[in-house]
């Protein structure tokens, strides 16, 4: 069961539905009978296809609305589209919707809680056609199967090789990125650019409160602060478990879906 905790226009869907977008997977949910449409790149799914189709074009880098102008005003963050920027704009809302009634814990959208719901009854409904192994998330399965098929669905645009997706974004940032003069790494922004910069000059400008210890990288201090806090921040959504760091978070998701990202 899910309790509704309030109503919100945030949640209404938008636009038309782009009829050219192919792979639009239809599936029956049972507990709303409501057709569903999951994405056939990363397992997403959605209740209408417009929702899909917009979704979609974020895997092929096609921009209809042109460069991302929709800026969230809360945090900054750039959206191809008004839709987008109103369905993010409900998690600073602070009012989550929707209620666990298992563990009372609240969520922004449905599809979340009803996702972590399966962490209290165990249910995994996603199960792979090649091995059997079952899932939680329909976007384990769906990455998970890629280990049978050796698929690799993500292309870089710069340089043409083709990579799973948990590569994939770390390997576009070695095009896009600032880049390190004394060892010519890549970085996504220049702030981490600098704190690498310390690496090379020996320095280490955090230092912990708590302890004293100091880090060339602000990253390392905020990864170290949870070894006093016991803060554990990063969740799996298959299992519940959860990490005080993101990099822990993903070496433990692979044990779901059996990727091997650099076979």
């Amino acid at each position: 069961m899910v309790q509704r905790l309030c109503e919100s226009k945030e949640g209404s869907q938008y636009g038309q539905a782009v009829s050219h977008i192919p792979n639009l997977d239809l599936n029956e949910n049972i507990s709303t009978g409501l057709k569903q449409c999951e994405c056939s790149i990363c397992g997403k799914v959605f209740v209408h296809h417009s929702l899909l189709n917009r979704h979609i074009l974020a895997h092929s880098g096609y921009k209809p609305y042109g460069e991302k102008q929709y800026k969230c005003e809360q945090c900054g963050k750039l959206f191809v589209s008004f839709p987008g920027v109103r369905r993010h704009r409900i998690m600073h809302s602070g009012n989550p919707a929707y209620k666990c009634t298992i563990c009372g814990k609240a969520f922004h959208f449905l599809n979340s809680v009803e996702r972590h719901q399966r962490t209290h009854t165990g249910e995994k409904p996603y199960k792979c056609k090649q091995c059997g192994k079952a899932f939680t998330v329909s976007g384990s399965c769906l990455i998970h199967g890629r280990t049978h098929t050796g698929e690799k669905p993500y292309e870089c645009k710069e340089c043409g090789k083709t990579l799973r997706f948990s590569c994939f974004k770390m390997h576009e940032r070695t095009h896009t990125g600032e880049r390190c003069t004394k060892c010519d790494k890549a970085f996504s922004c220049s702030t981490s650019l600098h704190d690498h910069g310390s690496i090379h000059t020996g320095e280490r400008p955090y230092e912990c409160k708590q302890c004293g210890k100091a880090f060339s990288c602000l990253s390392s201090l905020c990864n170290h602060r949870s070894t006093h806090t016991g803060e554990k921040p990063y969740e799996c959504k298959q299992c519940d478990q959860a990490f005080s760091r993101l990099s822990s978070l993903h070496l433990h998701e692979r044990i779901h879906t059996g990727e091997k990202p650099y076979d």
